[in-house]
């Protein structure tokens, strides 16, 4: 295996990010311009100062797998289902949050109803451009599963379930599986659907490594979101980018609060060595996969 320490992640992150927002950018511009503020609200969601960890794991799961070419409109699709969530989760009626990626929510920089109307229609362009990516355009089947991996991710099965689960138990216990249940639905499964999303562009619908594939992408989704509980308790609002102190705040559980801080730390760093123990069937190709689970868990330090 190549030297992990020779890889520079942060490099690699930054590359991505600039490629990916270079290609968001002209699909957002090339909208007609309207009589309203929608297409500035757009732009203002998903051209920010996101670090776009979810498209770059469909960069690096499709290099993983041996894509020849980046898989724009993959990457592109799930971070603009990312970005319609957050706008929608800032809103008054869900979290009521004034601060996100180090900048006013969208609804405070806009007002609400346009926020709702840019991450309604952010959903709908990560569909288009999804569907209209060089690597489906000639095969049905495998645009069919994208899209129906998609969807899912975004839905009642995924990421919209998780928020309900995560809205209804404010101010109420949870167990750890419970909260563990939230969570894959919530923030792991549109980071696994990244990941087998790269797997789907680099052609390998029936690689025999996807199902280590796809636990690597649930142990990094968890282990995100496990983080993500330590900073809010130990993280500042100016590093964090958005409010610290948040959950405690509105009473959510978590698994600090579950588990207590060590714990949770210990969770993280477990779930992080599971992580790179399924990527042991792979190559150098998966180094950036690699140092992406090691960052989550440093992410803060």
């Amino acid at each position: 295996m190549a030297d992990r320490s020779a890889f520079n992640l942060d490099a690699y992150l930054a590359d991505c990010r600039q490629h990916c927002h270079r290609f968001l950018a002209r699909q957002i511009q090339a909208l007609p311009p309207l009589p309203s503020p929608l297409r500035d609200a757009m732009e203002y969601a998903c051209l920010g100062n996101g670090k776009l960890l979810r498209p770059a794991l469909v960069y690096a799961s499709a290099r993983a797998c041996g894509a020849s070419t980046r898989p724009d409109g993959f990457a592109a699709a799930v971070e603009l289902i990312h970005c319609y969530s957050l706008i929608h989760d800032d809103l008054p009626a869900m979290d009521d949050d004034e601060l996100r990626r180090g900048r006013p929510t969208v609804h405070r920089a806009f007002d609400e109803a346009t926020a709702i109307l840019a991450g309604d229609a952010l959903q709908a362009l990560a569909f288009e451009l999804l569907a209209e990516d060089p690597c489906v355009q000639s095969n049905a089947r495998t645009l069919q599963k994208c899209l129906r991996l998609l969807s899912r991710a975004a839905g009642y099965t995924g990421m919209v379930g998780g928020q309900s689960i995560d809205i209804a138990h404010a101010d109420q216990t949870m167990n750890i599986e419970q909260l563990e249940r939230m969570h894959r639905l919530k923030t792991g499964a549109l980071i696994r659907t990244s990941v087998e999303l790269g797997n789907l562009a680099a052609g390998n619908e029936h690689d025999e490594r996807l199902p280590s594939l796809c636990r690597y992408a649930d142990c990094i989704g968890l282990a995100f979101q496990v983080q993500d509980d330590i900073l809010d308790v130990t993280g500042e609002t100016d590093v964090l980018g958005k409010t610290g102190g948040a959950d405690a705040a509105r009473n959510k559980p978590t698994y600090v609060s579950l588990l207590g801080l060590e714990q949770a730390r210990i969770k993280a760093q477990q779930l992080t060595q599971e992580a790179l123990d399924c990527l042991a069937g792979f190559g150098p190709e998966a180094e950036a996969l690699r140092a992406m689970a090691v960052h989550i868990t440093r992410r803060g330090h």
